[in-house]
């Protein structure tokens, strides 16, 4: 298999590690790329972005109340 981070994985394609990605480990290497966009168009000065390792992917809240989502119009 191969390592990412301490962690064993089988060979062939995987769908989602622990740490959010997709990834192919072969004998030879292991090829992984992300799974989650990171927000880039938001308001900065009211919001901010938090990862969720369960949806891997990025919110982003009202810095002032974490549980109100805030719009996001662009993501990378």
């Amino acid at each position: 298999g191969c390592m990412l981070d301490g962690k064993l994985y089988p060979y062939g394609d995987i769908e989602r590690t622990h740490n959010c990605f997709r990834c192919t480990c072969s004998k030879d290497s292991m090829r992984c790329c992300s799974i989650f966009h990171i927000p880039i168009g938001f308001d900065k000065q009211n919001c901010k972005v938090v990862f969720n390792k369960e949806s891997c992917n990025y919110d982003v809240v009202q810095k002032s109340d974490p549980s109100k989502e805030c719009p996001v119009y662009s993501r990378v």
